[in-house]
């Protein structure tokens, strides 16, 4: 169940608050801005005065960065598990929103994996280096197994809402045959 609160009493002038419950999510908070909004993603076991100090602390950590910028996806796992939020939300109607995202040391067949049951994303090391727009197809890839498991019809569908898809797959076909890794870019 995800839940969204968008009538925060901390919304203010030059922003609103989101809060959005997910009972996936066990102890991370993280926060990320969606234009004007900023959007808190919270376990949905969390108390009404626990979601009260979060969404606090969260909008005074990323006020003090100064620019409403997401953080580059490849700088820590809790970037990485917003951008996801955000590609979700963009792509997959917000209806895949993994437990965790994380990078893991370079994996010698594939960019990237995810577990369904467990709602569980890890990201190669590999793609720390490549633009972000292959990035976020290999996000919006493994986001899309959380809906589809297998690389049916169906999976291929919502991966393609992504726009880039196809020259994305181009890119990450070039840089393994490149590089000597063997690694298919659709696994």
């Amino acid at each position: 169940m995800r839940g969204r609160d968008t009538t925060n009493p901390s919304d203010t002038p030059e922003h609103k608050v989101e809060v959005r419950r997910s009972q996936r999510r066990h102890r991370t908070v993280t926060a990320y801005w969606d234009e004007d909004t900023l959007v808190v993603l919270i376990p949905a076991r969390m108390t009404r005065a626990e979601e009260k100090h979060w969404v606090a602390e969260m909008q005074r950590k990323l006020l003090r960065k100064g620019p409403r910028q997401a953080a580059p996806p490849k700088a820590s796992d809790e970037a990485l598990l917003a951008r996801c939020a955000v590609l979700s939300a963009k792509y997959l109607d917000g209806k895949a929103i993994p437990a965790s995202v994380r990078w893991v040391p370079p994996m010698r067949t594939r960019w990237a994996s995810c577990t369904p049951v467990d709602a569980t994303i890890r990201v190669s090391d590999r793609l720390r280096r490549v633009p972000g727009w292959v990035l976020d197809y290999v996000l919006v890839h493994e986001l899309a197994h959380l809906k589809e498991p297998g690389h049916n019809a169906a999976f291929w569908e919502l991966v393609r809402r992504y726009p880039k898809t196809e020259r994305a797959i181009g890119y990450l076909e070039g840089l393994s045959s490149a590089a000597g890794w063997g690694i298919a870019a659709e696994d």
